[in-house]
């Protein structure tokens, strides 16, 4: 076992609060199935898979079939180690920084801080921008001539996600994500079924498989294509959902996770190959702008994409929302006027929803926000901090030979996905330097 540090950091009351919580056994009333709506929610939503077939067209069949595979094994995995670390030094550990800061110090904490920040962010900026888009498209669908463009869409769903955020926490949030979860499984069956149609009546013998562009341009896609797929895994959030379980809570969350990925599983790998089979290099970077007919199973899935993203918006803003509530609510000043605590969550709901809104508004490039987003905020901490948490938490097995075993691809995941997040941000900057010279910005894509 690590040795803890001598003099732990200075932290803000929010911190002191969750601690407290931990002790007292706070939290912890949902059943493993809820927590199974949560991990579904967050990490198997449209926003993340509907770009796998495009990231298997930037690497092709070999690469991308065992990315896919390596990505989907690599994580299921990870998450497991995580959830193992709920009381691995005597304590709950009821948000991921405090898990590292109980592993690595304060600066695990901060790390983490900081990963979770940028998957939050991006994260929200890429499903918000699907959002609009599968909007758009319903409008488009009975208003042919319609005026409104992408970006009106984008602040009626900003507008949508401000309401939602009015629930105090995740685990207000578990009856939405229960009708997410089942949206997941709608979106992907209709979206899966849509492209096998529509590759049936495609000319086979014009569907292309090869990379396409110029040498730089095939090594920044395939960049690109890494940071896609490891965004598509995210979950940044799983020790806060564990939070919500009630004990024994590392066994119910081996449950929900194995749960959750048994749906990422049909879902992710049905949709990647299918849609990449259908139109093979031409594949467009979010699935559903490359069906075509019939066109009400096209407008169903855009209705089972919004309805999903909902939730797992709601998901990645609640770190954001704690933090900045707890700092302001430090002195307690909402307590000398009804509802103050209300109003002040709804200020803070607001200015997150603008910011939020306002860039996905300007830079609607969803594909480039995705690989950004999946490269520097969930490769760290969907891939390499756990299984380095893990090791370093002492938490090994007793026999010799299974504790080399698990040393040794502990290593491997943290090394190749560190690898992973570097290239994919590489691809990442290329793309949207790219697109902000090509397109202005508030463009209606």
């Amino acid at each position: 076992m690590v040795s803890q540090p001598s003099s732990p950091p200075h932290f803000t009351v929010v911190d002191r609060e969750e601690e407290e919580a931990a002790e007292t056994g706070e939290g912890g009333r949902g059943t493993w199935k809820h927590a199974a709506f949560h991990v579904a929610t967050t990490i198997a939503t449209p926003a993340a898979y509907a770009p796998l077939p495009f990231a298997l067209a930037s690497l092709g069949w070999p690469l991308g079939v065992s990315s896919l595979v390596g990505a989907t094994l690599a994580t299921w995995y990870s998450s497991l180690l995580i959830a193992s670390l709920w009381r691995w030094n005597g304590k709950k550990q009821v948000t991921y920084r405090h898990l590292a800061r109980s592993i690595f110090g304060s600066w695990g904490y901060w790390s983490v801080a900081f990963f979770q920040q940028v998957a939050s962010l991006g994260n929200n900026i890429a499903i918000q921008i699907a959002a609009g888009s599968s909007l758009k498209a319903i409008y488009k669908y009975y208003q042919k001539d319609g005026t409104l463009k992408l970006q009106h869409f984008i602040v009626f769903f900003g507008a949508f996600e401000l309401v939602l955020s009015q629930l105090p926490n995740i685990h207000s949030l578990r009856w939405v994500n229960a009708i997410c979860t089942f949206c997941t499984i709608g979106f992907a069956g209709t979206t899966i079924g849509v492209t096998i149609y529509n590759g049936k009546e495609i000319d086979r013998k014009t569907v292309s498989y090869s990379l396409q562009g110029s040498s730089s341009s095939k090594v920044f896609k395939a960049f690109n294509a890494l940071g896609a797929i490891a965004f598509s895994f995210g979950d940044a959030m799983l020790p806060e959902i564990q939070h919500t379980v009630r004990e024994p809570a590392r066994t119910n969350m081996y449950k929900s996770v194995s749960a959750a990925y048994t749906i990422i599983l049909i879902s992710y790998w049905q949709l990647a190959f299918c849609g990449y089979w259908a139109f093979g290099s031409d594949v467009q970077p979010y699935i559903l702008t490359s069906l075509t007919n019939p066109d009400w199973t096209i407008i169903m899935a855009n209705i089972f994409a919004v309805i999903q993203i909902a939730g797992c918006f709601q998901i990645y803003c609640r770190p954001t929302y704690a933090y900045f509530e707890d700092r302001m609510l430090h002195d307690k000043p909402a307590a000398r006027f009804p509802f103050g605590d209300r109003l002040i969550r709804l200020f803070l709901t607001s200015v997150y929803m603008v910011v939020i809104t306002l860039v996905a508004a300007a830079m609607p490039f969803f594909g480039d926000f995705v690989s950004i987003c999946g490269a520097i905020g969930f490769t760290p901490l969907d891939f390499v901090l756990p299984a380095i948490a893990f090791l370093k938490a002492g938490r090994m097995p007793e026999n010799p030979r299974l504790r080399v075993f698990v040393r040794v691809v502990n290593l491997a995941i943290a090394t190749w996905f560190s690898v992973v997040a570097v290239l994919g941000c590489i691809g990442a900057v290329r793309f949207i330097t790219e697109d902000v010279k090509t397109y202005k910005f508030f463009h209606d894509l």
